[in-house]
């Protein structure tokens, strides 16, 4: 019998979402095998995000992988994967999403309007810190790598205040009893495709065919409308950067946030329309964010000005 072999990260998130996988393959009584890869995201723990360039830091080795025929199917947090994917490959399935919202978790359970002023609160993301200053420019955002383990014994520590992390890393480990608050989307607007997983495989081969089961369509199309609103921007998920799609029946609501990275200029949008125009109204509000000064906001940003 055929074994497929699942590419995945390391970390402790990255192996319940794979082995997650290979269960619900399991239990169509196909074979299964996790293989740990590591990506320069991995490799360069030390360094930012943005300083490693951004785009597909946490899946380029994993689709060279998949390239090679070194594995059959790769799991991924959708969010860390590029817009725009590899010839050859495809993104065979994206199961039901899980709470894609940001959360806080601080030292002493306070929430963050009730923070003293100058507390340190520590996120790798420039989206979240853009948010925060700009609701609460008082505080001091300071960056922190590592996965979740990790982030969480520096809270300890490094006498960190409180740090924000995504509900859905918290949920697949078991840990979100640690979650001091959820954060409302008016103040952080959660990344694109937060908590959604993307399956790739190679295009026509055994092993999409096999994962397709898993699909869940209100969730794919959720992403589809934010991957679009990502693409047309033209930014990588570590730029400033946000939106969430909620499918309502054959209607899908996107919102999206676009903002400089010290939280002093924000602009938001919404827009709605049929499912079936979903990745379009991705695309239409982006362009509606240029003409309002977001297009200047990250052309500052990625050229350094």
């Amino acid at each position: 019998m055929t074994t497929f072999k699942i590419g995945s990260r390391g970390s402790a998130l990255a192996l319940a979402q794979a082995n997650w996988v290979k269960r619900k393959l399991d239990e169509t009584g196909l074979n299964a095998d996790v293989i740990v890869i590591k990506t320069s995201g991995d490799r360069f723990f030390d360094r930012t995000i943005q300083s490693l360039g951004g785009k597909g830091i946490f899946t380029k080795e994993i689709e060279d992988a998949l390239l090679e025929r070194e594995i059959d199917l790769a799991v991924h947090s959708m969010k860390d994967l590029p817009t725009e994917l590899p010839e050859g490959l495809t993104i065979a399935a994206v199961p039901e999403r899980e709470d894609p919202r940001d959360v806080l978790v601080s030292r002493n359970d306070i929430p963050l309007q009730d923070l003293p002023k100058g507390a340190q609160l520590a996120t790798g993301s420039l989206r979240r810190k853009a948010q925060i200053l700009n609701y609460r420019s008082d505080l001091s955002v300071v960056p922190i790598r590592g996965n979740v383990d990790t982030r969480l014994q520096k809270l300890m520590e490094e006498k960190l205040d409180a740090i924000v992390l995504a509900a859905a890393g918290l949920k697949r480990l078991g840990q979100q009893d640690r979650i001091t608050e959820y954060m409302p989307p008016d103040i952080c607007l959660s990344a694109v495709a937060q908590g959604a997983l993307a399956i790739e495989t190679r295009d026509d081969e055994p092993s999409r065919q096999a994962v397709a089961f898993m699909h869940h369509n209100p969730s794919f199309l959720e992403v589809t409308a934010e991957r679009a609103f990502l693409r047309k921007l033209g930014g990588g998920c570590h730029l400033p950067v946000a939106a969430r799609a909620l499918i309502d029946g054959e209607l899908v609501n996107l919102a999206g946030m676009v903002a400089d990275t010290d939280g002093r200029r924000v602009c938001r949008g919404r827009i709605a329309g049929p499912t079936a125009q979903a990745a379009a109204l991705g695309t239409e509000l982006a362009e509606r964010l240029i003409r309002d000064g977001a297009g200047e906001m990250l052309a500052g940003l990625i050229t350094g000005r």
